[in-house]
């Protein structure tokens, strides 16, 4: 179960989160930094990074514009980490039964806090007005509190009073409805690849593409090579043999060596046709230097 200094931890970061995503700026309000606090405080960190990765890959294409809400990823992976480990529930049941319905619902109660720090905006603007600048800066900072309220007690509430409802959901999710809980473990394997999905879509890749080839080539790549985090001091404690006898890699995909020459092949011919686009504005740019200055015939 979750411990009460645990959930005092998780529900001070779910108010901490936001104010660092609208204004501190330290990449600490990213899903992924998220599961790996849940995970520090509950005691997985690899459940809490597997978590995190998905939601971070879920909304990797979602962004805001002009002001408006989107699904709070952060708060949807803290009480999925902390459920998880707490009820055992695998990590891809948790994305898809609470980190993404957790996420969705939060956006409502970000809309509540925008609406109620309207109250410190307009108490600002007539402040001004007064030129009273000592009320105005205890206004500005007054006006975090609905933000971090916001998240502080949906979290709070569903960590504190969730467990017993959630250990349900569990034990009918691995007993009577295996099968659902079997389609929920694929559902959230899957999110990831949508949200990428999603991002791709929004990027110039038609452009770019010998980079998303050699982006995905190099990754495989090294995910061959390191698979894991435990492999890591394994191949590296292999590294004296490797470069004696470099018999490792020997096995080296030849579509991959083929990927690799396409992705360099494109940047070069992409190089090579925006320079003959430029060549003739730079041919008459220097004609027109070398014309500045010289005297013609009806001059004289």
């Amino acid at each position: 179960m979750i411990a009460w200094w645990q959930i005092v931890l998780l529900t001070l970061y779910a108010g901490y989160q936001i104010l660092d995503e609208l204004q501190i700026y330290s990449s600490m309000s990213a899903p992924v930094f998220a599961g790996f606090f849940a995970g520090l405080v509950m005691g997985d960190m690899k459940v809490g990074l597997t978590i995190g990765a998905a939601m971070q890959l879920t909304v990797l294409g979602v962004g805001t514009f002009g002001g408006a809400s989107k699904i709070d990823a952060n708060s949807g992976t803290l009480l999925a980490v902390a459920f998880s480990v707490g009820t055992g529930m695998k990590p891809e049941q948790a994305i898809t039964a609470l980190a993404v319905p957790v996420a969705a619902l939060m956006i409502y109660t970000d809309i509540l806090a925008r609406f109620t720090n309207t109250f410190f905006a307009h108490r600002i603007d007539k402040l001004v007005e007064d030129q009273n600048y000592s009320a105005i800066e205890r206004n500005f900072l007054a006006g975090a509190l609905p933000w971090s309220l916001s998240r502080m007690i949906p979290v709070g509430l569903g960590l504190a009073l969730g467990g017993g409802f959630v250990n349900t959901i569990v034990e009918y999710i691995n007993g009577p409805l295996k099968w659902l809980g079997d389609g929920l473990s694929v559902a959230g394997a899957v999110l990831p690849a949508v949200g990428f999905s999603i991002l791709l879509r929004y990027l110039p890749v038609k452009k770019h593409i010998a980079y998303l080839l050699l982006g995905f080539t190099i990754t495989s790549l090294m995910t061959t090579l390191f698979g894991s985090i435990q492999n890591i001091g394994t191949a590296l404690a292999a590294a004296p043999k490797v470069a004696a006898g470099l018999n490792t890699f020997n096995g080296l995909s030849m579509l991959a060596i083929a990927f690799i020459g396409l992705a360099l092949a494109l940047i070069a011919y992409n190089h090579s046709a925006e320079m003959l686009k430029a060549a003739p504005v730079a041919a008459a740019k220097q004609a027109n230097t070398s014309d500045e200055g010289e005297i013609t015939d009806d001059e004289l």
